[in-house]
């Protein structure tokens, strides 16, 4: 749907872009036009061949808008990626480099939509990101994905925290414990590089979770503007996203579009429910402060484990309790990850059991070959 009329140039004045951005944009378009060219006779069925090809003549439009601006028509050269991706749809098919393409279209969305709210010529830049958007969404169909692939949102939680900072501070301790117990160390001493590596893992695991949620908050922020600025940009693409929503959820067709009328009719009402319904960000999510220490305390207790045999006595049987209780742990955590990679809980936790005997393996060998070589020097 080519709403942009390619033969207004568009507006110049002291928002006009420069130069250097001016060709970015210029290749860009070029680059997908040429793509789109390598891949249509490689689609299955006419119809998306046909697609292909209209898509490749509106990027061709979109580029003649950016020489226009420059004031001259540079010499097109495909880029590295865009030969590369041609070359890997020769070898391995089209459907991964639509994909790919899809995602590219959806970069250029989000550039588009972020010069139109700095204020660079915003009428221009909406209607190329209209444009983008909607061959992003066909380029979608063709590789079988869907959504807007301009955002990127990732969700965490705290069973998500607890059980990973558990896994760091288990697995960490536990190999610095095992090389401790290879070289042969009195039981005082375990206990007490156990509760200094138990410190470090906790605080770095704390911080890295705080960082983590805070990073993951500033693009949620930004994904949030964005659909902000969207509603403001095209409203009728978004109202019409809602209508399709609450029809997939059951209301008849008038009465899905009545519904997205009466949500458009408040910009922040909209906003409350595209935010939750399309980006899928929760207005419930934790605070940095709370992710990181959630991470901090499961590291703290996953440190503990291989060290309380320790708290009962040393010697042998201290070494075995602390085997035993890390690799039923390591085994139980594993069954727990698959919670989140979806992976059978049997094997799940089985691959964390491997990996969990591979560290207390190596750890122990090194302090072994340590207290050797140190000895022996």
């Amino acid at each position: 749907m080519n709403d942009m009329d390619h033969d207004a140039k568009p507006p110049e004045g002291p928002t006009a872009p420069t130069r250097e951005r001016l060709l970015e944009h210029w290749q860009d378009e070029a680059d997908a036009a040429f793509l789109y060219r390598e891949l249509a006779p490689r689609v299955n069925g006419a119809e998306a061949r046909a697609t292909l090809e209209r898509l490749a003549q509106e990027e061709d439009a979109h580029r003649r808008v950016f020489e226009e601006l420059l004031d001259e028509t540079p010499a097109f050269r495909p880029s590295l990626r865009v030969r590369g991706l041609a070359l890997l749809a020769r070898l391995l098919g089209t459907r991964l480099i639509l994909a790919l393409a899809t995602q590219h279209e959806g970069a250029e969305v989000a550039r588009f939509l972020e010069e139109a709210k700095a204020g660079v010529d915003a009428p221009w830049m909406a209607r190329l990101a209209r444009e983008s958007a909607h061959h992003a969404r066909v380029l979608g169909r063709l590789s079988g994905s869907s959504g807007d692939p301009w955002h990127h949102v990732d969700s965490g939680g705290r069973l998500r925290n607890l059980v990973y900072g558990f896994n760091d501070g288990l697995t960490a301790n536990f190999g610095l414990i095992a090389g401790m117990l290879g070289a042969a160390i009195h039981r005082d001493v375990i206990l007490l590089s156990g509760f200094s590596g138990l410190l470090a893992s906790s605080l770095s695991m704390a911080a890295s979770g705080y960082l983590a949620a805070q990073s993951q908050r500033e693009v949620d922020q930004n994904e949030i503007n964005t659909q902000r600025a969207e509603l403001v940009l095209f409203p009728e693409r978004e109202e019409d996203y809602l209508a399709d929503l609450y029809a997939d959820k059951g209301l008849t067709a008038d009465e899905a579009r009545s519904a997205a009328r009466r949500v458009m009719a408040d910009p922040d009402v909209a906003l409350r429910e595209l935010t939750r319904e399309k980006l899928k960000i929760s207005e419930e999510a934790d605070s940095p402060l709370v992710e990181g220490a959630t991470t901090g305390l499961a590291t703290v207790f996953g440190a503990l484990v291989p060290i309380v045999p320790f708290f009962f006595g040393g010697g042998v049987a201290a070494a075995w309790g602390a085997f035993a209780v890390a690799m039923a742990m390591h085994f139980v955590v594993g069954a727990a990850r698959s919670v989140f990679t979806g992976r059978p809980w049997l094997r799940s936790g089985f691959d964390m059991f491997v990996v969990g005997f591979g560290v207390a393996a190596f750890g122990y060998l090194l302090g072994y070959l340590l207290t050797g070589v140190l000895a022996g020097g």
